[in-house]
């Protein structure tokens, strides 16, 4: 959404603007992430799950910084659920049929259709 991909977007913030936000997930380094219309914000000394309000200190392209300067005021803006995709319905996997010997073939002889002669000459 941000970042550094063809032209730069504006951030929806602004330096020294107060937000309440809502702490998403930490960073790898340890400061809080949250996110404002999708623009991330990190902010040190926050755990997941806080509600705070923080000022903006620095906004850069793709990122910004902030730091507490208190609990939540208001009402916290709510990240954007990504659409759910609907379920797919499993497909159902067929199975093997059960071995069923199958009858043994008559047996081919020579005398093919003699049994039919036989019987049309004592027809006659």
């Amino acid at each position: 959404m941000y970042g550094n991909y063809g032209r730069p977007k504006m951030a929806p913030i602004k330096e020294g603007e107060e937000l309440d936000v809502r702490i998403e997930a930490v960073g790898d380094k340890g400061d809080g992430v949250a996110k404002v219309k999708g623009f991330v914000i990190f902010i040190p000394n926050t755990q997941a799950g806080d509600e705070v309000r923080i000022k903006v200190t620095k906004v850069l392209n793709s990122v910004s910084f902030g730091e507490v300067i208190g609990k939540a005021q208001g009402p916290v803006e709510v990240p954007e659920e990504k659409e759910a995709r609907p379920e797919r319905p499993q497909r159902e996997v067929a199975q093997p049929a059960p071995h069923v010997d199958p009858e043994p073939a008559p047996e081919d002889t020579d005398d093919f259709g003699s049994e039919l002669l036989e019987e049309e000459e004592k027809q006659e």
